[in-house]
């Protein structure tokens, strides 16, 4: 729609009805401030300005502008952009980036309504997965240590390690057990130094930083972490929490088991982990005041 608008001389023929701005304004439930603030803007100019008095008019045909430019508003259009549209730009490719701009503003909404529903939940219930002391059998691993820029990458080097595994001839072990073994204590922003681990069936020959160990028998305090790496951070308090109130210390490099992913899983939410923090019993004398 052409929403640019010129009045004419007040002595200039106008086709149809003539309506005053304060008829004008009450027919369109917007006020003659609104009106005027239009004009000054050069959005919604009168059909005719009297060169005496100085009253606008307008026509009905004026209706469907002002309309318009009501429900830009409404769709979270600034006057700036409605103003662009009024100088001749390209109508469809405004609406099509402003649809786009309220999508990703919606994907953000919904992203921390999830924050909040989740906090809530846990408030409400009290709930969270159980913290379980287990036993982790020795295994026979493929390894590669590494330094990764970030903890997204680390998903990106181990198909490099499953290329190097297939080449030599490693037989994954049944069931599947892979990890990541962190070897610096505390969070690290880059240049992570880590450990990804494939339990197999048994050694074979080393080459190009592929490497084989046996990782003895572990006595761990596990808790399933199930969704996004990036909330890892909730289930770790948990599990950290529990050592600490139930006499256990940290007693070896913590594990980051992966069960279901990105590999397997389209969804996200489904992604399955285990953490496993080795611990020993703190002894009573330690205890003591």
């Amino acid at each position: 729609m052409e929403m640019k608008q010129k009045h004419k001389p007040f002595d200039e023929k106008v086709n149809g009805t003539l309506y005053k701005i304060g008829m004008f304004a009450a027919m369109n439930r917007v006020t003659v401030k609104t009106l005027r603030f239009y004009e000054e803007q050069g959005l919604l100019m009168p059909a005719l300005i009297h060169p005496d008095n100085g009253y606008r008019y307008y026509t009905l045909a004026q209706m469907a502008v002002l309309h318009q430019i009501t429900a830009l508003k409404k769709a979270g259009f600034t006057l700036e952009e409605i103003a662009r549209i009024n100088s001749g730009a390209d109508e469809q490719e405004v609406l099509q980036k402003k649809k786009a701009e309220l999508l990703t503003k919606i994907a953000d909404l919904t992203r921390q309504i999830a924050i909040v529903d989740r906090y809530l939940s846990k408030k409400k219930t009290g709930l969270s997965n159980p913290v379980l002391i287990k036993t982790i059998p020795e295994t026979t691993v493929a390894t590669m240590k590494t330094r990764i820029e970030s903890y997204d990458r680390l998903f990106e080097v181990m198909p490099e390690m499953g290329a190097l595994m297939e080449k030599v001839g490693c037989e994954c072990a049944v069931p599947e057990y892979c990890f990541t073994n962190y070897l610096e204590s505390g969070s690290k922003d880059e240049e992570i130094p880590v450990e990804i681990c494939e339990s197999v069936t048994a050694a074979k020959k080393e080459m190009d930083g592929l490497y084989f160990r046996t990782f003895p028998q572990i006595q761990a305090a596990c808790i399933f972490h199930k969704g996004s790496y990036n909330t890892f951070s909730e289930s770790y308090e948990v599990v950290l929490k529990y050592i600490e109130e139930n006499g256990y210390e940290i007693a070896g490099p913590i594990r980051e088991s992966y069960i279901d992913g990105i590999w397997n899983k389209d969804d996200e939410s489904q992604w399955l982990s285990e953490i496993q923090v080795p611990v020993r019993k703190v002894s009573s004398s330690r205890c003591s005041p």
